[in-house]
């Protein structure tokens, strides 16, 4: 790509399990972007409160997470020799834990949270501030970037999505069905949708890719043909 273009900031939004970090980040080595994991950084804070014992069931004690929120540094790293990005808090590398399930069923509870997202919002913009980044999460588009250059839309059949992440969980030894996942994105999606902080919408000006029946390389031809639209 002609690095002569103007450096982007490209938002991409969507539902759980529809494959959005992976084409962020697939999209950012090919076109040497920065990418910024917001949805890590929610399971960060998530995985903190956990280990906390902050949430009991469908509580979580907003208070004493309040409290604590500060002292909670988040950080991304490239691994040049697992060729992934990796996640960590407070230096330590919790890359494969926050994938986790118990991560995924507690994270939406952490991301209603207004204070929470008002702390993520502040320190995604700070990152971003160079541009020619790439960030997905649930409200890129309409919340944190409301003035990106680009805003994508994904999507994909709720049958698709949970054998995607059924797949990717067999493959990391966790032993789980495909019916307990397939509630789990249903129940996300939910959540996401009817929160009263920063709901998962898409932002009138978004581009919906719907990536249902398309490979990784097709999405990816797909979103560069739309960055060269508006570049």
């Amino acid at each position: 790509m002609n690095t002569t273009k103007r450096k982007l900031i490209i938002a991409i939004d969507g539902h759980s399990s529809c494959g959005k970090s992976t084409v962020a980040k697939d999209l950012a080595k090919k076109i040497d972007y920065t990418y910024i994991d917001s949805g890590a950084m929610y399971r960060v804070i998530t995985l903190f409160a956990m280990r906390h014992n902050l949430i009991n069931g469908d509580q979580l004690d907003e208070n004493k997470l309040a409290h604590l929120i500060n002292d909670i540094n988040i950080t991304f790293s490239y691994n040049d020799e697992l060729k992934r990005h990796e996640t960590f808090m407070n230096g330590e590398l919790v890359e494969d834990e926050i994938r986790s399930l118990d991560v995924s069923n507690n994270v939406s509870l952490i991301a209603t949270i207004k204070f929470v997202r008002e702390k993520m919002v502040t320190l995604q913009r700070k990152l971003s501030e160079a541009g020619a980044v790439i960030m997905d999460g649930r409200d890129i588009g309409t919340v944190v970037f409301p003035n990106a250059d680009l805003k994508i839309f994904m999507t994909a059949d709720v049958e698709v999505r949970a054998i995607r992440r059924f797949k990717e969980l067999k493959e990391k030894g966790d032993d789980i069905s495909l019916d307990a996942i397939r509630e789990n994105v249903k129940k996300r999606d939910f959540i996401d949708e009817s929160r009263d902080e920063s709901p998962l919408r898409k932002a009138d000006d978004a581009i919906v890719l719907n990536n249902s029946h398309m490979t990784k390389e097709e999405q990816l031809e797909w979103i560069v043909a739309r960055m060269e639209e508006v570049q």
